[in-house]
């Protein structure tokens, strides 16, 4: 081997991650906020896209819909043939994604009865037609939003009832700045001294204001700790007798379960603490939270599976979380014409060519989610159809074998992403569980599937028969699952149910 310097040839073959590559890559494990979080960056970096809407003129992108197909052999899945339909958005230029069909919209507005209108006369116009049926927003007008309900929060509901039935103008203050004090949850955290001497009067008024205001609804506002709270929805159920009050006042007892301790303290037989401690449990500690106006935020899904009307199933994508932008070739070409210097040139052909990939990649990326979605349900189908119980077990090399891909990219298309179906909103994750072998040499069984059978079996065990591992990997392998004892307790944990140990200790005291 001669140690000299010289100068070789070669020829070899590399994959090389492009910038736009890397972009298509990044699009497809986003979620919906975090695309749209992505494409207004680029809208406020790149004059040439621009944002479509499709309440103006122009080309109209479509609802973002794509019909997977219908179901074989008894609603199994969307047929493997038939190429899914996309609408998304333009890809530049005159080049529109193949759009679906058109909706019915074909209603007709003059076979519509009107009460408002006399006789048998014409609308002169669709806004006439519309100001008819209070759809309009002038002054004298009745628009649908007016007909919206408001909702109404905890201090207004106790107002209105404070107005009604407290009828003395001094009780009436007084009431009102109590509820004031008062938390979201519903209890007065206020010291009763402190607010008769900020509003110059007894406490005995504002004691005797506070007993009547605790009469108010929701049950249990007012109360200044939790065993007044409970106390007051018991009064309204008429069930506050002396064991309820001696039950109450032994709280710390009841979360530590010593329930040897309460039958003592309150002189009751196990099956009546039993009973009692079953109405404890159906009380609310927090009454003013039912008139908590947050909306809680669901899930946005990226995929929509519905029931077929011939049979199957049909999976479209969510027109809601699809991006809707388009190249602007118009102003591309005019400003293309104008510019004379070569560094402007080069920018605005950067920046076109950029809008373009961005366009593909989102249609790729849609277009490979219901893909992947598709083949999902067609492997799932008996989940769909039966229930969890029935889920196979699947891995992304499955996925990847039947449509053709790599197992990264089924990973990618699975992060973050939702699928609403008749069943539930689902993430595309949780329809991929590992397998358990059969006993009997059959087929595979779900683990998602197993768990869920634990489940129910603890469930639906009697007091005096409670069921420990080694009895459980006895019944699920006398139905098929060959699993091991440490699998079971794995999966009991998972589910946060206690040991058979615990379970009947706990049972065993209340009974």
């Amino acid at each position: 081997m001669a140690i000299t310097t010289r100068l070789d040839l070669r020829q070899s073959q590399a994959l090389v991650m492009t910038p736009q590559l890397q972009q298509a890559i990044k699009l497809l494990q986003m979620s919906n906020l975090e695309l749209a979080d992505f494409i207004e960056q680029e809208l406020e970096r790149n004059p040439l896209l621009e944002r479509e809407d499709a309440g103006e003129g122009g080309a109209s992108a479509g609802d973002g819909a794509a019909e997977a197909g219908e179901a074989a052999e008894g609603g199994a899945a969307a047929e493997a043939g038939e190429r899914p339909r996309q609408e998304l958005a333009e890809l530049g230029g005159d080049a529109l994604l193949a759009g679906g069909g058109e909706a019915p919209l074909d209603t007709d507005y003059e076979n519509v009865w009107d009460s408002d209108r006399s006789g048998g006369a014409e609308p002169d116009s669709f806004a006439s037609w519309g100001a008819a049926r209070g759809g309009s927003f002038d002054e004298g007008g009745h628009s649908l939003e007016q007909t919206l309900s408001a909702t109404v929060g905890l201090r207004d509901h106790l107002i209105r009832q404070l107005n009604m039935d407290l009828a003395d103008p001094v009780d009436r203050v007084i009431g009102a700045h109590l509820v004031d004090l008062v938390d979201e949850a519903g209890y007065l955290a206020a010291d009763l001294a402190q607010v008769a001497r900020q509003l110059g009067c007894g406490v005995e008024r504002v004691e005797a204001t506070l007993a009547r205001l605790q009469q108010l609804d929701p049950p249990g506002v007012f109360a200044r700790d939790l065993k007044e709270c409970l106390a007051l929805q018991l009064r309204d159920r008429g069930r506050f007798d002396p064991c309820m009050e001696t039950l109450l006042a032994h709280l710390d007892l009841v979360a530590r379960r010593d329930f040897a301790n309460l039958r003592k303290l309150c002189n009751v037989s196990g099956e009546d603490l039993a009973e009692m401690l079953v109405e404890l449990k159906a009380l609310d500690p927090k009454p003013g939270l039912a008139f908590d106006a947050t909306i809680a935020q669901p899930v946005t899904p990226d995929v929509i599976m519905r029931p077929h009307p011939d049979g199957g199933w049909q999976i479209e994508l969510n027109s809601e979380s699809l991006p809707r932008v388009l190249v602007n070739t118009q102003y591309y070409a005019r400003v293309s014409r104008e510019i004379k210097s070569k560094s402007e040139r080069d920018y605005l052909s950067e920046q076109y060519q950029s809008a373009n990939w961005l366009i593909k990649s989102l249609h790729q990326r849609a277009t490979t989610i219901l893909k992947v979605a598709t083949e999902l349900v067609r492997q799932q189908d008996a989940f769909f159809a039966r229930g969890v119980q029935h889920l196979k077990p699947l891995v992304l090399r499955d996925i990847a074998a039947a449509i053709d891909m790599h197992e990264s990219t089924v990973s990618r298309v699975t992060a973050n992403k939702y699928m609403a179906t008749p069943r539930g909103v689902f993430e595309l994750k949780y329809f991929f569980t590992a397998s358990i072998a059969s006993s009997e040499g059959g087929a595979a069984h779900s683990a998602e599937a197993v768990r869920f059978r634990i489940k129910t079996l603890i469930e639906g065990e009697r007091a005096e028969a409670v069921l420990s591992d080694d009895r459980l990997v006895e019944i699920l392998r006398g139905e098929g699952i060959d699993i091991a004892r440490r699998t079971v307790a794995k999966y009991r944990e998972a589910l946060r149910i206690p040991s058979s140990v615990q379970r009947r200790r706990l049972k065993s005291l209340v009974l």
